[in-house]
């Protein structure tokens, strides 16, 4: 018995070692953590209970029976984050660097299926080099697998992935099927095809970071929710996610303790709209306002600025929040925005997380670049998601609402349940000037008329009040009161059930 719990303990520790001293060394000259250390760090203290130890892969062609190492270059399992259950897979860069074998497949695939039968998330940590060429077919096998529960698991549990290494070929495509991705600045990068298959083929000459670092995917691509300066902050943030979400869409919103009043007023509210229209400020104010405690988790902060996409709370539940930003582009949506704000809607509705909306919109942004690249079709995505959600949604529109986009920011008549506006809002077609310019185009050349007919406009239209009389705005609200309303009515709201018309499924426009 004795040899045989030794032989236990050798084959442990030789699993725990990964690639060896010399690897576990060049990944932290890299600036990285091994898989283990990586789990340290994301779950609770000793709550991970490993799976598939000692899985070997069971190649033999290339000379690979001579190098097999227990594990295979993925750590699997489950543990808890603060508390709650979450089921993981870490690529180990140090064994076979990351690459992925049929056996690798068939470990990360078994998290996957005892994630989806207990109702649990799943977080894959990605430091690894692609297939593993010496299996050929299989390893391709292998990744259609990943793949395949990637898309069955969608909308059921939430999947994150954070890229903490290369990430490259048939790797790349399990992550961008998960819900939220994020990345190590200068250390992780994603692509297809890598620089020098890039070169071989276009001539182009390129770095990997260039190609696809944390930079590019969360400033231009929009691949990355995220990205953060080094491992530990990046897994210290998945854990501050993670409290944010529901274990499955069978599950609510996760509820904390809260010690900020609901039912206190902010008076500075009533001053953050400045006097003149055209003036901005700054959205998040009101959103830290407004939170629990003033924490919030923004996702895709750097792209796509002129909306805010963020998890809060109020009253220690999760909401989402989505809101245009006045400081950039005047709060105008575009293709980015509407793609941006209409991915965030769809995972809230998926995971039954409620919905808080605020409004200063001056309309679509105009233009060739905006019309070839989509716009419609990506403005109607936005729309599509609002109108589709069945989660309880509360709007305000604290100051413009223009044209069409008042429609698409979760109007009224996009079935949102509560809609308030401040005592400055605008809603209308568009603005004065050129509503006026439409209007009375005879009197184009003559200024005081002009000046004349736009107070007109701005005082017949430009308010909130013909929107309430028809009863498209619930209530006109004074700003320092909008965290108490909308806690009330998210309390009202906590039974809320929606009939919709039988379907296989929707048909966004994609």
């Amino acid at each position: 018995m004795q040899d045989i719990i030794e032989e236990l303990k050798r084959r442990r520790d030789a699993a725990q070692l990964g690639g060896g001293e010399k690897r576990v060394e060049a990944q932290h000259a890299r600036g990285k953590l091994t898989a283990r250390e990586r789990l340290e760090i994301l779950l609770d203290e000793d709550s991970f209970e490993e799976f598939d130890t000692f899985v070997e892969h069971r190649s033999t062609d290339f000379g690979m029976e001579a190098t097999r190492v227990p594990g295979d270059g993925v750590v699997t399992g489950w543990g808890t984050i603060n508390g709650r259950l979450v089921y993981v897979f870490v690529k180990d860069f140090t064994v076979f660097g990351g690459s992925l074998s049929q056996a690798h497949a068939q470990k990360i695939c078994k998290i996957q299926d005892m994630a989806i039968r207990n109702s649990a998330p799943v977080i894959g940590v990605f430091d690894a080099g692609g297939a593993r060429i010496q299996e050929g077919v299989d390893a391709l096998a292998g990744y259609g697998e990943v793949f395949a529960r990637n898309v069955l698991a969608s909308g059921v549990i939430p999947q994150i992935s954070v890229i903490m290494g290369p990430c490259a070929g048939g790797d790349v495509y399990s992550p961008a099927m998960t819900d939220f991705i994020f990345m190590v600045r200068d250390t992780s990068y994603m692509f297809v095809t890598g620089p020098d298959v890039v070169k071989t083929v276009t001539n182009e000459v390129v770095s990997p970071e260039e190609l696809g670092g944390a930079k590019v995917h969360t400033t231009k691509s929009s691949i990355a929710d995220g990205a953060y300066e080094n491992d530990i902050e990046c897994l210290t943030q998945m854990r501050r996610l993670f409290d944010y979400l529901p274990l499955s869409n069978r599950d609510k919103p996760p509820s904390w303790p809260s010690f900020q009043d609901a039912e206190a007023d902010d008076m500075s509210l009533d001053t953050l709209v400045p006097p003149n229209p055209n003036k901005p400020y700054d959205m998040k104010e009101l959103i830290l306002k407004i939170a629990d405690e003033g924490d919030f988790f923004e996702i895709q902060e750097n792209f796509a600025k002129n909306i805010i996409t963020a998890f809060g709370r109020i009253e220690g539940s999760t909401v989402g929040f989505v809101a245009n930003q006045p400081m950039v582009l005047a709060g105008v949506l575009d293709s980015d925005a509407s793609r941006k704000a209409a991915r965030f809607v769809r995972f809230c509705d998926c995971f039954n997380i409620p919905l808080v909306t605020f409004v200063d919109v001056p309309g679509f942004l105009p233009g060739t670049a905006q019309e070839y690249g989509g716009l419609i079709k990506h403005g109607a995505k936005l729309l599509f998601a609002f109108t589709e959600a069945t989660v309880p949604k509360i709007t305000c529109i604290t100051r413009k609402a223009f044209g069409g986009a008042y429609d698409v920011m979760a109007s009224k008549h996009m079935r949102a349940d509560i809609n308030y506006a401040w005592p400055t809002a605008q809603i209308a077609v568009m603005g004065a000037k050129g509503a006026v310019e439409i209007i009375f185009r005879a009197d184009i050349n003559d200024p005081d008329k002009i000046a004349a007919r736009t107070k007109e406009y701005e005082s017949r239209f430009l308010n909130p009040f013909v929107a309430a009389q028809r009863g498209y705005l619930d209530e006109v609200i004074m700003p320092h009161g909008t965290r108490r309303r909308i806690a009330r009515g998210l309390r009202s709201l906590r039974n809320k059930r929606v009939e919709m018309p039988w379907k296989k499924h929707d048909n966004i426009p994609l």
